[in-house]
């Protein structure tokens, strides 16, 4: 069913999708930002359910591509995804009755509310990724049959350029992660342009109301002073998402990060309050792989999500710092993200991580 979004369900959108973003997909402060405004000049936004999307309906999903650390110095001012998103259009020769997230987490859940309000587009409550991931082939749209191609890209600067490579959604990466390097490490896109049918096919459904009902529940529990994580863990069980498993908790020692080939790559330590056990949790503008002691506790796809002890608040890759107090947990994915398909795409090896993927309520 159909559900207005308004100015404020921001908040609790933004912390759930920063939940959901399992430390990237950008920082969504910032998008909620831009939403509010786009609201309050545009008015509230339309959020369709997959199944009320007419088969034949156009989708257009718009996004933010590049590094998260690069977005903390080069805010984006509202316009250029909707830059992207006309100028697929034109390509294509046809008008969006729709646009949609590429990833439910960070500040990518924000985008396509930008363009909705801006344009009095509806936005389709679902994505292609179910959390963030750092590359654009990484979509369950590509994983049943969706392309990616062609897309559109739009620059602070009015810049735009559009890329065609057929079936081959790697390349397609390839080719706009240059581009966005070259636009100053960030750009704005829009791809994947599908009917209705295939959104509800291909895509990772009700996300959006996912992260308000994540944002939300940790908002609630603080409030009536329960414990937010033991409260999100019941929230979820009721949903694809259902397995919620605490994985360490401690005191952050150390931080590695560096941006390199338009990704923020590196790794972050814990110890055990009482000095008993090491965290140790490896990034690409997502955490991938979480090892307690040498041993693997949770791996992609399943969340790893970092979050500030007192308060559940989620902590970001890029805002991760030495003595911060952190509880880490692990977030099951939805079967659509577990099927061989869609683990040759995002799972383990697809970063090059030598383990098999074994999902987070199996490990013990």
């Amino acid at each position: 069913m159909s559900w207005t979004l308004t100015e404020a369900d921001l908040p609790d959108l933004a912390r759930g999708a920063a939940v959901l973003g399992t430390g990237g997909g950008g920082d969504p402060y910032v998008g909620r930002l831009l939403v509010r405004e786009a609201i309050r000049e545009h008015g509230p936004i339309t959020i369709l359910d997959p199944s009320e999307v007419d088969d034949d309906a156009l989708v257009i999903p718009t996004a933010q591509m590049g590094a998260p650390t690069v977005v903390h110095e080069k805010l984006p001012n509202g316009a250029e995804p909707v830059l992207a998103l006309r100028t697929l259009e034109q390509h294509l020769g046809r008008t969006a009755d729709a646009t949609m997230p590429i990833e439910c987490g960070g500040i990518n859940s924000m985008i396509p509310l930008i363009v909705g309000a801006r344009l009095g587009l509806p936005v389709v409550d679902a994505d292609g990724m179910g959390r963030a991931f750092p590359e654009l082939q990484m979509e369950t749209f590509g994983v049943y049959g969706v392309t990616g191609s062609p897309m559109a890209i739009g620059g602070e600067r009015g810049e735009t350029t559009v890329i065609d490579t057929g079936a081959d959604n790697k390349r397609m990466e390839w080719l706009a992660r240059g581009v966005t390097i070259r636009l100053g490490g960030v750009a704005h896109i829009a791809e994947y342009a599908m009917s209705g049918a295939e959104v509800k096919r291909t895509a990772v459904p009700q996300t959006l109301s996912l992260a308000l009902t994540v944002g939300r529940t940790i908002r609630e529990a603080r409030s009536a002073n329960e414990d937010p994580i033991d409260r999100l863990a019941s929230a979820l069980r009721s949903t694809p998402y259902e397995h919620l498993r605490v994985l360490f908790r401690g005191k952050v020692s150390d931080v590695e990060r560096r941006t390199e080939a338009g990704f923020a790559r590196g790794r972050a330590a814990a110890v055990s309050f009482d000095g008993s056990s090491k965290l140790e949790i490896l990034f690409q503008n997502e955490n991938l792989l979480a090892t307690v002691d040498g041993s693997v506790r949770c791996l992609v796809p399943d969340l790893i999500c970092v979050l500030e002890s007192a308060t559940a608040e989620p902590i970001t890759t890029e805002t991760l710092r030495y003595g911060q107090r952190v509880t880490v947990v692990g977030i099951s994915t939805p079967p659509l993200m577990r099927t061989p398909e869609a683990l040759d795409t995002f799972g383990p090896g697809a970063f090059g991580l030598p383990h098999d993927f074994v999902p987070v309520e199996e490990i013990g």
